[in-house]
């Protein structure tokens, strides 16, 4: 092994370990990871930059723009709320139809927004008909990974995959090339949920009530400020209320009106109503120090918030929102979103104390009280998926026709190979926009620049493993354990650690570092390198044995209270299984 083969391996074991840490963004670990390449001089600046101007990349770019035009005009509202009728008359029959709606769907829209549309509806089926909302988001997410493996754009790992192949002089694959094999999973997949994953998942109800799911009753209370107070004639932001103590002033019902908008700046007067998010412990403490009395023992509940001008609602960080690895206080969250934080849900904990300073991820639902004028703007955010069922932004379905026929052409367009997919896919972005399906500051923000700039950087990484040799030498070494028993036994190698590695890290990021192992082994081998990228390709994609491996589970873990250990019992046997049909199905349809 040579210095700079030494080099790139470093960087690599660095890599998976920040991204399994993730004490960096998986977009700055990537950036990172190109700049050391080319500091050291491994890459020249026109190789480690080769990835932002990779077909990948911007096709990736250019469907998320498709995928959110299918949104803003209603296409996937359409099928959540088809789908939710039927759950209301048989929990078994909804089931099925949503985990397949949801499958097909996200064939051809990238999954992440599809399940973000159900998680708010079913969530209502959950309250409204009493079915456990754990047994209604884990298959949905299931089910999305599923149709992901259906067709070239149903995730973004098999566009990357097609594009390596390209590089190593090989065709693309085409946009249905790996439905046969795609849709036996979707099969098996949802099998294997109705006939036992389903019943493997602990019945966790969610409250109806807000205010009782994040156990609120003992850090809500309504204070009486009496005419002793020292704060009276004070500023909030001046009071002992909020400099002393711990104390969050979330409204003052000051005759009847209710004032919670520059809070900071309003003066105190005798016989205000303080709604506060307080310490139980605290409330003794503020009756004896600051000159106020508890208006009455009652718990507050929502109807105490719900009002002309204010809402409760539960928010999930979104997997590539920006607030990733920020905290409440450095992020300026109340400042910036005109809403303030009662409780947060992290990483399977409730948070009720302390937490402005936690360090945020993708996943965390967050309780929040919000002034009604911001919540079009909060559903719109693409940093968060709303998981409270609320009136939905006003949806262009006059536009949706143009959308439906757009996306049919450039699918149309790919599988045709009338035009390369990248082209297809720009071209279709633009006319969305010349259409006004979208605007172009939605389009601005329907682009996860996060999966751009983790294309982008680690990219750079798979080109350094070939430069060097690093993709042949550890290639090598598997065919020296593995080799003898022939490419079946390699396949199952190699879709194998690339399952092990999508569970701790990116499955972009995993793709990228295995792909190029899978081709060296194969010309090692003097065998075809399809079946073992599609091996690489299908496992990458379906990981569902952590929260973390998949940005879909990631978006359900906090909202649907699970714990990591129902991934592990859920979704280790379907790992399992999936590995097994890989093994078994993928030489049929992709010989060697």
């Amino acid at each position: 092994m040579t210095l700079e083969m030494g080099i790139v391996l470093g960087l690599i074991m660095l890599a998976i370990a920040l991204f399994a840490t993730e004490r960096v963004g998986v977009d700055l670990t990537a950036v990172i990871i190109m700049a050391a390449l080319l500091a050291t001089g491994i890459l020249s600046p026109a190789e480690g930059l080769s990835g932002f101007s990779n077909p990948a990349t911007v096709t990736v770019a250019a469907m998320f723009v498709i995928s959110a035009a299918l949104r803003a005009t209603g296409a996937v509202n359409g099928i959540a709320l088809f789908s939710t009728r039927i759950f209301r008359k048989s929990y078994w029959t909804g089931l099925i139809l949503t985990m397949l709606l949801i499958g097909v769907a996200s064939a051809f829209i990238n999954n992440t927004p599809v399940v973000a549309v159900f998680i708010p509806v079913l969530l209502g089926v959950s309250r409204d008909t009493g079915i456990s909302s754990s047994r209604l988001l884990m298959p949905i997410s299931f089910a999305s990974m599923f149709g992901g493996l259906i067709t070239l754009v149903g995730t973004s790992t098999n566009i990357l995959v097609s594009s390596i192949a390209v590089d190593h002089g090989m065709p693309p694959f085409g946009m249905f090339e790996f439905s046969a094999l795609g849709v036996c999973f979707l099969v098996v997949g949802m099998l294997y949920m109705i006939l036992a994953g389903v019943h493997w998942i602990p019945k966790r109800t969610v409250e109806k009530n807000l205010t009782k799911q994040y156990d609120m009753a003992d850090y809500l209370t309504d204070v009486v400020l009496h005419p002793v107070a020292d704060s009276v004639g004070k500023k909030i932001a001046e009071s002992r209320l909020v400099k002393d103590l711990d104390v969050d002033v979330l409204e003052v019902i000051r005759e009847g009106s209710r004032i919670h908008t520059n809070l900071g700046e309003v003066v105190l007067q005798a016989g205000d109503i303080l709604r506060l998010r307080v310490d139980v412990r605290q409330i003794q403490e503020l009756k004896n120090t600051v000159g106020c009395s508890l208006k009455d023992d009652r718990a507050l509940e929502d109807e105490d918030f719900d009002a002309d001008e204010l809402a409760l609602m539960e928010v999930i960080i979104a997997p590539n929102s920006t607030l990733v690895g920020t905290s409440l206080r450095n992020s300026g969250f109340r400042n910036t979103f005109r809403a303030t934080t009662l409780a947060i849900r992290h990483r399977g904990e409730l948070l009720h104390e302390g937490f402005r300073d936690t360090r945020l991820r993708a996943g965390d639902a967050i309780l929040i009280e919000v002034a009604r004028p911001e919540i079009d703007r909060i559903i719109s955010d693409p940093r968060f998926v709303v998981a409270s069922e609320v009136e939905l932004p006003h949806k262009r379905t006059e536009r949706l026709v143009p959308a439906l026929l757009i996306t049919g052409a450039v699918i149309a367009a790919a599988t045709f190979e009338l035009l390369p997919i990248v082209t297809a896919a720009v071209l279709g972005a633009i006319l969305l926009v010349a259409t006004r399906c979208l605007t172009l500051e939605e389009v601005y923000h329907a682009v996860e620049w996060k999966v751009v700039f983790l294309l982008g950087g680690i990219i750079s990484l798979g080109v350094a493993m070939e430069k060097t040799g690093l993709a042949e030498v550890i290639s090598t070494g598997m065919i020296d354990i593995v080799g003898e028993y022939g490419p079946l036994v390699l396949l199952g190698a190699l879709y194998l650690l690339t399952t092990l590695l999508t569970g701790i890290m990116s499955n972009n990021a995993t793709a990228i570092l295995i792909a190029p192992i899978a081709i060296s082994a194969a010309e090692a081998l003097g065998i075809s390198a399809r079946p073992l990228l599609v091996a690489v390709t299908f496992a990458a994609s379906a990981s569902f044995m952590t929260p973390v491996g998949y940005q879909t589970n990631t978006m359900i873990y906090g909202v649907g209270q699970y714990r990591f250990s129902d991934f592990l019992k859920v979704g280790t046997p379907l790992t399992l299984l999936f590995w097994i049909l890989g093994i078994l199905l993928i030489p049929i349809f992709f010989p060697f």
